[in-house]
């Protein structure tokens, strides 16, 4: 396609998404009216949603052309991944179903560079202290609220109406371009990993995560550990003998000593757990405190959760974060050894999730063909690092380029009264569709 073709193809799909706004934003309430809750935030498991959002989305992509796969991750099938990011074994995923929808070329041979769209449909529970139907997308002073606005629907309704805005515009892509949709990112990331097992690969992929529209081609890693200080119970308003001859030893003032310590460990990391594309370095914060069992005793025992980031650069052999984890370790480890009672009654900690982390070269092509793209629908075309895990992990893993890219501010997942901005949801659908014609070619024009 010439330039002046191109140019005429960009302002026929820019008019119809301009013209089709109230459809566009209509897709997104369709998605957050359907509560695709994770079955892992319940106490008891529970029929899904997931299948629900998967259903009307294949309705609405195979109706514009495209190839319609559906299936169910198997654990047992995934086995060969143990260690690995994403992989929990006995994991249950009846009736919760990745999709994958292809559009091929006419001809089914590729003209360009073939582009995966990428994103997960669960969300977390609402919680508490809405002031809106978190299932109604109600939108109000150009917000539209509800429960996965942000995290990720409003992306994952980008990337469904990009494509839709060029097919029905009259064209297609020159190349392959996948939509991927997958369950369970919000409990580990398993779907995405079935999705890359299932043998789905791209020259290229966003993830349409939320950025504030900015490119993020780099996430960091996130570890969760759970740190158990044992203590001994004794009477808080008595003397106490040394705990050599039977006293009570409080595990508070034990945890206490380590959250000193940790003030020294994190001023350490601030200086080399650095990256130019973020905007802090990675720390170990603590999250969670539970100690004690009665007023008038001593702990005999307190735990403390933290959450631990880290950097693409740090990976172990199997692309995530023992070796971060074994600096802690040897951290608590030579914290305990300056305490008497620490040393022969060391803490213990118990890794809850290790999510993993990526980044692709900000240098690459389709990094500077993204924020090319977002600079000619007039935004900044800002390229940072997000703070948090997306799923964009396994995709880097077999040698995808990837992006973050995607209306909301993160901020603003899992909040109550959740909402991405409409015109940010707008601006979306024009960046993917500009970066889609641009890096995959462009047909046209044929039929709707």
């Amino acid at each position: 396609m010439s330039d002046l073709a191109m140019q005429r193809a960009m302002e026929d799909v820019f008019r119809w998404i301009d013209e089709h706004e109230d459809e566009i934003i209509g897709v997104l309430r369709d998605l957050i009216a359907i509560p695709s809750v994770n079955p892992w935030f319940f106490d008891e498991h529970g029929p899904s949603r997931e299948k629900d959002v998967q259903i009307y989305i294949a309705k609405r992509l195979e109706s514009i052309g495209a190839e319609i796969e559906m299936w169910e991750p198997e654990s047992e099938k995934l086995a060969k991944y143990e260690g690995m990011a994403g992989y929990y074994p006995g994991r249950d995923f009846t009736g919760r179903p990745n999709l994958a929808a292809t559009f091929r070329p006419a001809g089914g041979s590729d003209r360009g560079k073939s582009l995966l769209l990428f994103g997960h449909i669960d969300v977390v529970k609402p919680g508490a202290k809405w002031t809106k139907d978190p299932f109604a997308g109600v939108i109000e002073d150009g917000k539209l609220y509800g429960r996965g606005a942000v995290d990720m629907k409003g992306g994952v309704a980008s990337m469904i109406m990009a494509v839709e805005a060029l097919v029905r515009s009259g064209y297609r892509p020159a190349s392959t371009v996948t939509i991927g949709t997958v369950v369970d990112e919000e409990a580990g990331g398993m779907g995405a990993l079935a999705f890359i097992d299932r043998g789905y690969r791209a020259d290229a992929c966003i993830l349409t995560e939320p950025t504030s529209l900015s490119i993020a081609p780099l996430c960091r890693g996130i570890l969760w550990g759970k740190l158990t200080i044992h203590g001994r119970s004794g009477h808080i308003e008595m003397p106490q003998a040394h705990w050599r001859e039977g006293g009570a030893v409080d595990a508070i003032g034990k945890m206490l000593l380590y959250l000193e310590q940790f003030k020294r460990f994190n001023a350490d990391w601030a200086q080399r757990k650095t990256h130019p594309l973020l905007p802090i370095p990675c720390q170990l914060l603590v999250a969670q405190i539970q100690a004690g069992e009665y007023p008038t005793t001593y702990a005999n025992r307190a735990e403390m959760i933290f959450n631990a980031q880290y950097l693409p650069s740090e990976r172990d052999e199997k692309l995530v974060g023992g070796r971060v984890k074994r600096e802690i370790e040897q951290f608590v480890a030579a914290v305990a050894a300056t305490d008497e009672w620490l040393a022969e009654h060391p803490p213990e900690i118990e890794w809850l999730v290790d999510a993993d982390c990526a980044e692709t070269d900000a240098d690459h092509p389709f990094v500077r063909l993204c924020a090319d793209s977002l600079k000619r629908i007039g935004r900044e075309g800002k390229v940072e690092g997000l703070c948090f895990h997306t799923d964009m992990g396994w995709p880097v893993n077999v040698g995808i380029p990837t992006i973050n890219f995607g209306p909301g501010d993160p901020r603003l997942a899992h909040h109550s009264d959740e909402y991405v901005p409409v015109q940010e949801v707008i601006a979306a659908v024009k960046m993917i569709a500009l970066t889609m014609m641009n890096w995959c070619g462009t047909e046209g024009k044929c039929p709707a």
